[in-house]
């Protein structure tokens, strides 16, 4: 399914890190432009050597020409920086209001932006750094800024890409001979009678008529292929002089899909988009601006049935269920009535039929071939305006800055949906050959001409901000900035009643004393329509103490250390995005149920929450550390920092603190309100180093990035009969189940062990066994412990790895990622194999009697299994690994050959992306049940005129 407002589908690719990541403070330098030293903060642009932690930058712009990456997204982005994991920043939560991310200033899609727009990216990682941008920010800020016309002549960047995309690997499936055998076998370790004869699994695996006795491998290529295709071309045209400046970027990108019959055959996705900005000088003290972009974007796809996509039913569908196309020729030549029936169908695919039986009277097959199509279609506009002020006249140093900008988004499906007949054969044996001798018809094949349009939906966005700003130099060393800003942000959605709002008022003060002792002041008013009137307004502060050591007399002469900064920052940010509906503090009842007032059969009213106008913010109270440093002629750079992060006030609503009658299963109803209650607490550091020295005629330079962070569980309202259960104390992001202390070795051995209340009724030797950890004679939920950490929010320990090596004209990039400390559950089907599930090749390993001592599989069940697919340490792996996410090698030919030239520059590479992991369970992690993952090999090249 494509969700809406999705603007391409991303292709994974590597990064690299190309600077120190720096944090946050006051501008010293009189200018607004981002320039070689200057970084995008909140409001406005500072120099870099001024920031006081929280904050890393990353020159984009700069990467593309050694590093092209085709998709900005979370997994592209991840080993750029130090602070951001691929899922979050410093470990926040990263659900649906994970971090914010701004482009240009304004909340927006991420996907929604071409890398060849984007000039920088900074990911605002620190409370102190986002806490002018009030409720929203409060996990923490991405804002990416997009490029700009610039003084000078005319000129015309093209650039074009073609690659592929290989699948890695694909989920190994049992053939129909040996999954009838093991079914039997299921059969039997349940006391019941084989379904499958001998016969029938004979002539299954003798291949005798594949026709009649079906083995469909959904991953061959009958119907999958490994690779396809996808190519991408943009466009940049920027110039301009002192009184006006513009640029422009049109691209456009098409990709295929694995599928590969029927309708899927034609599966694309493909987005065409226009962005441009212009930049006046109206005056000497008067400049404006106006941004604007448009995307069309559309994926079609074959429709699919209600199990899913063609994956999902790969993933389902047995292989001995169906056979998709079944030749006429297979047809006994004197069955006429067969052949008049076949003679009305409009379905008829290179001489064959659809197949299929009483049961399955529809099919992922016969819906690709003859069900029709679905298009996805999303289309964006944006548009954003601003004006600069020079006030100095008024004062010296006074400005004043203001923006407005305005998004439309809609999506619909449209397309054909057509109903189909399959055909159920009955065949017969005649003189040794098989033959169809009659057919029965399910469905009927009808085409309405009709286009469908569906799931239409729409959005509007709306923002503006003010913000006057005063900075000053006195006596040459005494440098002041001070902000005062507002700011309003309001989204609509087609169907929602409530529309999603954040304003907030902002003051910031910034004092330093000859670039070496400085102070950071700044306070965000907040208010929130989803608190009850009395609690919508609240304050965040933040205070920041910086000292740039490598100003002081005594390292100012320095040729070791070159910069160096201490910082500390405490901030206390108030949000109300954990707060996922409005109303959570008033009384809710809803109409119907079971139960109607008295003879009038009128509905009774249930209760389903009660009364809390006391209800709040959500706290982030923060306390940071960074230490910045440039060492032995800046050939050494490092940027560290420390963070700790408490979450107070989380929302609950199942509080003990009521006695148990407030609340009922059945009916579902409740006079339990909502309560500020919870905390959690995140505490780790990261670390950014770089190292670049030319030995010879090359260029070297390494980067290495890493973020580390641990969560706990520091307040909950809970109450478990033992200490070990209790999740406060414990990660956030634990993995709780059970302790498996093996296989039963017999049945007596089952049948004397009580885990009854897991479902494992009739336990059997092959099942599994669990630790009884409180004692109490029998096994169940009292008896969950912490097994591991999840790394929800991101590995516990992520890695960024990244070589340039330059020599001539050539430029060699490599970047590697990490993740370290996290765990994962064997959960999905694959693994999780009962009742008439297909069945994976992991099964292969079940216990048996005579596989006892080796077996890494429970026994087979076609029960629901609910002893043995339960969360336990059983299924519990490893996501410990290291992966070469990209390699490319550039060529920049010599600009002398372009001299006089239309042609001002070339540039030509080829790259590959997701190229290998590294890791024990390896196969395990490349391994999806969906869309498969896959790796990425590409050409491109670059033309400047």
């Amino acid at each position: 399914m494509i969700s809406k407002y999705k603007t391409f589908l991303p292709v994974a690719a590597g990064a690299a890190i190309l600077g120190l990541s720096v944090p946050v403070m006051a501008q010293t330098e009189d200018t607004d432009s981002v320039g070689d030293n200057q970084v995008q903060v909140a409001y406005r642009t500072i120099d870099k050597y001024d920031l006081l932690g929280g904050v890393a930058t990353l020159d984009f712009e700069e990467l593309q020409k050694k590093n092209y990456i085709n998709d900005i997204n979370n997994t592209t982005l991840n080993g750029y920086v130090a602070g951001f994991n691929g899922n979050s920043l410093w470990g926040m939560d990263a659900d649906d209001e994970g971090f914010l991310v701004l482009v240009d200033g304004m909340p927006r899609d991420m996907n929604n932006v071409i890398s060849s727009e984007v000039k920088d990216i900074t990911f605002m990682k620190g409370a102190q750094a986002v806490v002018l941008y009030g409720s929203r920010a409060a996990k923490g800020v991405i804002y990416i800024t997009t490029k700009r016309g610039g003084e000078g002549p005319l000129q015309i960047n093209v650039r074009a890409n073609t690659g592929w995309a290989v699948a890695k690997s694909f989920p190994e499936y049992l053939g129909s001979a040996e999954y009838m055998t093991l079914y039997n076998e299921a059969l039997a370790n349940d006391g019941l009678d084989p379904m499958y004869s001998q016969e029938q699994i004979y002539n299954t695996a003798a291949k005798v008529n594949p026709y009649r006795y079906p083995d469909i491998n959904m991953y061959s290529k009958d119907y999958v292929k490994k690779v396809y295709n996808r190519s991408d071309a943009s466009l940049e045209i920027s110039g301009g002089n002192n009184r006006a400046r513009f640029y422009t970027n049109v691209n456009y990108f098409r990709q295929g899909d694995f599928v590969n019959f029927g309708e899927a055959k034609d599966n694309y996705t493909d987005r065409f988009s226009v962005r441009g900005n212009i930049d006046v000088n109206l005056t000497d003290w008067v400049s404006a601006y106006v941004n604007a972009a448009a995307t069309y974007y559309n994926a079609r796809a074959a429709h699919s049935n209600d199990t899913g996509d063609y994956w999902a039913n790969a993933a389902s569908l047995r292989p001995n269920r169906i056979n998709p196309l079944i030749p006429i020729s297979a047809i006994n030549p004197d069955a006429k009535d067969v052949f008049d029936l076949l003679g009305t169908s409009g379905n008829i695919i290179n001489g064959c039929f659809l197949g299929g039986t009483s049961i399955d009277k529809t099919n992922i097959f016969a819906d690709y071939y003859a069900k029709g199509y679905n298009k996805f279609t999303s289309r964006q506009f944006q548009f954003d305006a601003g004006i600069n002020l020079d006030l100095g006249m008024l004062t010296p140093g006074l400005s004043f800055h203001t923006q407005y900008s305005v998004d439309y988004a809609t999506s619909y499906n449209s397309g054909y949906t057509d109903s189909y007949a399959t055909y159920v054969p009955v065949w017969s044996n005649f003189n040794g050959v098989d033959q169809i001798v009659s057919i029965s018809v399910e469905g009927k094949d009808e085409h309405s001409g009709v286009q469908n349009i569906s799931n239409s939906a729409s959005r509007q966005t709306m923002m503006w901000t003010g913000n006057f700003d005063y900075k000053r130099t006195f006596a040459d060393v005494h440098n002041l900035h001070a902000m005062v800003l507002a700011a309003g942000w309001q989204r609509t959605t087609a169907g929602t009643y409530h529309r999603t709002s954040s304003a907030n008022l902002g003051f910031e003060l910034d004092y330093n004393f000859d670039r070496r002792y400085y102070v950071d002041l700044s306070l965000a008013g907040l208010h929130s329509a989803k608190l009850a009137e009395g609690h919508r307004q609240a304050w965040s502060p933040s205070a920041s103490l910086g000292w740039r050591i490598s100003q002081e007399d005594f390292l100012r002469d320095s040729e070791a250390v070159n910069e160096l900064m201490l910082s500390a920052s405490f901030s206390n940010v108030k949000t109300d995005i954990y707060l996922t509906d409005y109303y959570m503090y008033s009384p809710n009842y809803t109409n119907g149920g079971w139960y109607s007032w008295g003879s009038s059969g009128d509905p009774a009213a249930y209760p389903k929450r009660g009364s809390n106008e006391d209800l709040g913010y959500i706290s982030r109270k923060e306390f940071s550390v960074n230490l910045r440093g440039e060492f032995f002629n800046r050939m050494i750079g490092l940027d560290a920092s420390f963070f700790h992060i408490d979450n107070e006030g989380l929302p609950i609503n199942n509080s003990t603190k009521f006695p148990s009658y407030f609340s009922t299963y059945y009916p579902e109803a409740s006079f339990v309100p909502w309560l500020n209650y919870n905390a959690n607490r995140r505490i780790g550091f990261d670390f950014g180093v770089n190292f670049n020295k030319s030995i010879g005629e090359v260029n070297l330079i390494v980067g290495v990035t890493g973020t580390y962070y641990k969560t706990k569980a520091t307040k909950r309202d809970e109450i478990y009969e033992n200490d070990y259960q209790y999740r406060q104390g414990k990660d956030v992001d634990g993995i709780w189940g059970y302790r498996c202390l093996g296989f039963f070795a017999t049945d007596e051995e089952a049948e004397a062990y009580d885990q009854d209340a897991l479902g494992g009724t009739n336990l059997q030797a092959g099942d599994l066994k669990y630790a009884d950890i409180n004692g109490d004679g029998k096994v169940d939920t009292n008896d969950q412990v912490l097994l591991g950490r999840g790394g929800w929010y991101g590995d516990p320990f992520t890695l960024g790895v990244n070589l340039t090596a330059q020599y001539k004209g050539f430029t060699l990039f490599l970047h590697g990622t990490g993740g370290f400390g996290a765990d994962g559950m064997k959960d999905n089907s694959y693994w999780w194999v009962y009742g008439d599930r297909k069945y994976s090749a992991e099964v292969r390993n079940r216990w048996t009697e005579a596989t006892a001592a080796t077996a890494t599989y429970p026994r087979l069940t076609t029960s629901n299994g609910a002893n043995n697919f339960v969360a336990s340490d059983f299924w519990m792996y490893s996501r410990d690994r290291f992966e070469l996410a990209k390699v490319q090698l550039t060529y920049d030919f010599n600009a002398n050959l372009f001299a006089g030239k239309v042609v001002k520059g070339l540039s030509v590479y080829v790259s590959g992306d997701n190229l290998a992991t590294f890791g024990k369970n390896r196969k395990i992690i490349e391994m999806s049940i969906g869309t498969p993952q896959s790796r990425f090999y590409n050409i491109g090249a670059k033309v400047t005129f």
